[in-house]
């Protein structure tokens, strides 16, 4: 055997040993150490938790075994295999092993009994698992086996005009109202928060409750599953689906981080559909309310139905109003519920066209470069959104915290800013570059700043939260600097999803020489996802 080979068979044991072995018990660990630290629920019931853990264990194995046998390597990225597989459990599902090992974590945590688990480190797993997904994966097989592979058979449908297939109508139960269905059920078990306020108007309280509208309000529930059995086009599927994911993402983070609840209107039920009501009552509960995802889910059907079957269209979006007042007939939401239900579903249909306005003002604020001279020293326009956001993270910390830890935070916010600006020319410096300050040099600068805060008889831990809680708003600020820079790029994408550099000073322009070449809007992507966790770790502390 050649040293080659030697070298490349300990590597790859080491690899897999990192992964199969140790990732798995630190996983482990920091589901022990965060358990006390998490004071959610549960589920009781355990043996869903075993069938998830064991379905996930056979996805992970059936993926590592099937990726062996026919694409003649191993399962690891710094070792891929030969050949790109869409045989075996690949023909059905694009990344099992992932799928799999996330399934594993869920139903561990849920049999054990472990909120850490269940509600920090699944998660956070998960999505890393996302990033590494569409971040990496996704560019290094395209590099390697070619654009345009083979998509499996569970995915969401085509972007064509074609009748569904059968596959694609299943894949839409799969890939998009079972996870809905999980997320929903996953906000309900979390319970009433502590802070909650009922979002019921006084006067809506004294209205009555038909129970007959129950039949409106149940029938929600079949107006939406059949709509994959009825689209009449893959691309009407398809942007059900993307609509619908969407819709999930935005409102799991409402439903989090806005306090809202309903809880129904009280009445005395004297026929079979009131005692039905009550029944559905009991599945559900007041949280996961605002806004209301019957309406979200009735006029994205209507939107379907109407397109498939134009000639009725005046029907389906009457059934989705009617669905609408249903859910305050029967006592069942609040009418800010379905107002807010009302506003996200038309911000759904108009996906396309908010992207395309965001990007648009992301590609003005790209090309916004302006400096002054004034003999040796240069302003840059882009420095003023650096600024802006340390003013605002420390006005966050500041409320968030009070007087006796403002001059704690400025020091803290002057250490990151030393600590950034030493770690951007010692580390990361490069003439070229042009780069004044180094994140993740801030981020230590910030740690080690609050280590003196308990020489002054105060709490590390809550300056270190309080500047967890602004760190998403400072970053979303900087990333317009980033914009105008020109740093932190994406590489090429489509006219239609991509922005355009065309200022001569712009480091796209001049150091990566893709001037007028439409590029991903990475710094866009990142203010979006800073406004989302931004939201959750405000609601964290409060």
């Amino acid at each position: 055997m050649s040293a080659l080979v030697r070298h490349s068979s300990i590597g790859a044991f080491l690899y897999g040993l990192l992964f199969v072995v140790v990732l798995p018990v630190l996983l482990l660990l920091w589901a022990r150490a965060t358990g006390p630290f998490v004071p959610l629920p549960v589920p009781e019931t355990i043996w869903p938790g075993i069938v998830i853990a064991v379905l996930g264990m056979a996805m992970t194995v059936t993926g590592i075994t099937d990726m062996m046998r026919y694409g003649e390597g191993l399962p690891m990225n710094a070792y891929p295999p030969k050949r790109h597989v869409s045989r075996g459990i690949y023909r059905y599902l694009s990344h099992p092993i992932y799928t799999g090992f996330c399934l594993l974590l869920l139903g561990a945590a849920w049999a054990l009994g472990s909120p850490g688990g269940f509600w920090l480190v699944f998660p956070v797993t998960a999505l890393g698992c996302i990033s590494l997904v569409f971040g990496f994966e996704k560019h290094d097989m395209e590099q390697r086996f070619g654009a345009g592979l083979p998509k499996p058979l569970i995915s969401l449908p085509g972007n064509n005009d074609r009748n569904p297939s059968t596959v694609e109508r299943i894949s839409v139960y799969v890939l998009v109202l079972l996870p809905w269905l999980a997320v929903y059920e996953a906000v309900i078990l979390l319970g009433k928060p502590p802070d909650a306020v009922e979002a019921f108007f006084a006067f809506e309280r004294s209205l009555p409750v038909y129970e007959w509208t129950e039949l409106i309000y149940g029938g929600t529930y079949l107006f939406v599953l059949l709509v994959p059995l009825f689209a009449r086009s893959s691309r009407i599927l398809r942007d059900f689906s993307v609509a619908g994911l969407s819709g999930t993402v935005m409102v799991a983070i409402l439903f989090v981080t806005v306090p809202l609840i309903a809880t129904p209107r009280e009445f005395e039920p004297s026929g079979l559909l009131g005692r039905l009501l009550l029944w559905e009552r009991s599945l559900d509960a007041p949280v996961a309310a605002f806004p209301s995802f019957h309406v979200i889910w009735a006029f994205l059907s209507a939107r379907a139905y109407a397109r498939s079957f134009p000639r009725w269209r005046y029907a389906w979006w009457t059934a989705a109003v009617l669905i609408s007042l249903s859910c305050i007939t029967t006592g069942m939401h609040a009418l800010l519920d379905v107002l807010g239900g009302l506003g996200m579903a038309l911000l759904l249909f108009r996906l396309d066209a908010l992207w395309h306005r965001l990007r648009a003002v992301a590609e003005r604020v790209a090309n916004s470069w302006k400096e002054w001279r004034f003999g040796p020293v240069r302003l840059i326009n882009h420095g003023i959104y650096g600024g802006i956001g340390t003013c605002i993270g420390l006005s966050i910390v500041g409320t968030l915290l009070g007087r006796a830890y403002v001059a704690p935070a400025l020091f803290i916010a002057l250490a990151g800013i030393i600590s950034a600006a030493l770690w951007a020319q010692y580390i990361e410096g490069s003439p070229s570059l042009l780069r004044p300050y180094g994140y993740y040099g801030g981020v230590a600068g910030v740690v080690l700043g609050s280590l003196a805060a308990p020489l002054l008889g105060l709490n590390a831990w809550l300056l270190l939260g309080a500047f967890s809680v602004a760190a998403p708003w400072i970053q979303a600020f900087g990333r317009l600097r980033c914009l105008v820079q020109g740093c932190c790029h994406g590489r090429p994408a489509p006219a239609g999803t991509g922005i355009r550099y065309d200022h001569p000073q712009s480091r796209v322009s001049f150091i990566a020489d893709l001037r007028n070449v439409p590029l991903h809007p990475t710094p866009l992507y990142s203010i979006l996802w800073n406004a989302a966790y931004g939201m959750i770790l405000a609601r964290l502390w409060s």
